[in-house]
């Protein structure tokens, strides 16, 4: 398997707290390998302020406020084959402030973010408790190999 993998962020969010271009590939890789997706895939990550997070919360679940993740799965037409999984955006300010409040390494709640947004461009989701718990319990796997503890635990 082959990730391509473009990280970008809103003009004037500077790099204090984000981790490194690396970071989220081993996540993503790490994400694509506890789902069992073997194929070539590429992925965009875009690291937002709160008003743009807003904004595109907004725009495409109607939702007024920034949230910390958002998953845009690849609609892609029928017959075109491309690695292209989609896209995710991770708010920076609602992340660190999560991680503050909930007294998270801002790293770890960072791999969270970038393993729980990637299994939802892969299909996975928590819309009852019978998928909730699938997926929860991958993603604490999936974790579990970067030594983050169970963010799920009270």
């Amino acid at each position: 398997m082959r990730l391509e993998l473009q990280l970008s962020r809103s003009v004037g969010l500077g790099p204090r707290g984000i981790p490194r271009r690396s970071s989220f590939v081993r996540w993503v890789e790490a994400a694509l390998r506890g789902a069992k997706r073997r194929r070539d895939c590429e992925i965009a990550i875009r690291i937002v302020d709160s008003r743009e997070g807003r904004h595109l919360n907004m725009t495409y679940r109607k939702r007024d406020y920034a949230t910390n993740v958002l998953s845009f799965p690849a609609d892609l037409p029928e017959g075109v084959s491309l690695p292209l999984i989609g896209d995710l955006v991770i708010c920076a300010p609602v992340v660190a402030r999560e991680a503050k409040e909930q007294r998270k390494v801002l790293r770890d709640h960072y791999a969270h973010m970038t393993i729980h947004g990637t299994l939802h461009l892969l299909g996975h989701d928590h819309e009852n408790d019978a998928d909730a718990e699938r997926m929860e319990a991958l993603e604490r796997d999936i974790l579990a190999g970067f030594s983050v503890a169970d963010p799920y635990a009270s």
